[in-house]
């Protein structure tokens, strides 16, 4: 079955921004991309900051279902913050290095210079706290939404040093979270 031409725009989008930036997304280069003419990229998407936000919700939206999934299945079959842990540094192996990735990352920043497409990049933002913070109360961790940022802000620091790097591997990612969780589970201090 054909990709429907708005999800090829989108997808082709966030190819252009993680190989090439933000300044490769024209509408020529996206409708070439994606196989559609410039009228269809045009009916779709009306401004280049309509195709940036909702390129961005669509990485997301996608991103943050992959995760859902795979922390509702080890929840259902319990969890510890040791597995939770291994398990959050092989969901990023699967993801470790790649376009959509950069394209991620390029967007939040282009966000910090555009308050039209911030609005988007908060709502990615405040999606990984929650899921941090589905995480985290399923480990029984005291005071999950305080601690959910400083875990989001590690992978996301983390993902920065893998592409600064080239390293696909997510080595560290476990220990790295490891040590939050554990830190977490013995913090007793209020924010």
């Amino acid at each position: 079955m054909s990709t429907a031409p708005r999800d090829r725009i989108l997808q082709a989008t966030l190819r252009l921004i993680g190989e090439q930036g933000i300044g490769a997304v024209t509408n020529r280069a996206v409708a070439k991309a994606a196989e559609v003419s410039l009228g269809s990229l045009t009916y779709h998407f009306p401004s280049q900051t309509d195709l940036l936000r909702e390129a961005l919700q669509a990485f997301v939206d996608t991103e943050i279902e992959r995760i859902r999934s795979h922390i509702t299945r080890l929840t259902d079959a319990g969890i510890t913050p040791d597995r939770a842990a291994d398990e959050v540094e092989k969901a990023i192996i699967e993801f470790a290095y790649g376009p959509e990735q950069i394209a991620n990352l390029e967007l939040h920043l282009h966000a910090a210079r555009d308050p039209d497409v911030q609005p988007t990049a908060i709502r990615s933002v405040d999606a990984y706290d929650r899921l941090a913070t589905t995480i985290l109360t399923a480990l029984d961790i005291p005071d999950p939404d305080r601690h959910a940022p400083a875990v989001v802000a590690m992978l996301y620091g983390l993902a920065v040093r893998r592409l600064a790097t080239g390293d696909a591997s997510a080595a560290g990612t476990a220990d790295a979270f490891r040590t939050l969780l554990h830190g977490a589970l013995h913090s007793d201090r209020p924010a």
